[in-house]
Parts: structure tokens; sequence; C-alpha cells
């Protein structure tokens, strides 16, 4: 699964975040093709809570452990 992200607060301005099926993951700046859409996202960390609105997945708000403020815009691609 691939994150492409676009905003304020991770490494890079413009990101791709690629998960593994092994679960493991890598990040890498820019924006990493192909592309294929699965859903657009909109991720706001304020502290350690963390809100999502998924167009697929709905609305999510959950608790992490490190604090941090972010603004997101994403795209979920495969």
């Amino acid at each position: 699964m691939k994150y492409i992200e676009f905003g304020l607060g991770n490494t890079w301005l413009i990101r791709t975040e690629t998960e593994l099926d092994d679960g493991t993951e890598y990040e890498e700046k820019g924006v990493v093709r192909p592309i294929r859409l699965q859903s657009i996202y909109l991720r706001v960390w304020i502290g350690k809570t963390v809100l999502i609105v998924d167009l697929r997945q709905g609305f999510k708000r959950s608790k992490k452990s490190r604090f941090a403020m972010k603004f997101i815009i994403g795209i979920t691609s495969r």
C-alpha cells in the first residue's frame, strides 16, 4: 500500500510512504508512481489525538503516544 501525502508536519511537504506486505515501511520525498487511486483522506494530528476523514473508511479518531501537529491531505494507492 502507498500513501502519498501533501501537507505540514511530515519530514517533507510532499512524500510517499510505502508499506510492504511484511509490515515494514519506508518513505521517499515526492510522489512515487504508479498511482492506483484507492481513496483520499484528510488527517489532522493535534497533540496526541489524530482525526482522519477517509472517503472509503469514513471518520476515525485515535490516540498516539507521541505529541505532534500535522495537517495532511493524502491519497491511498496500491
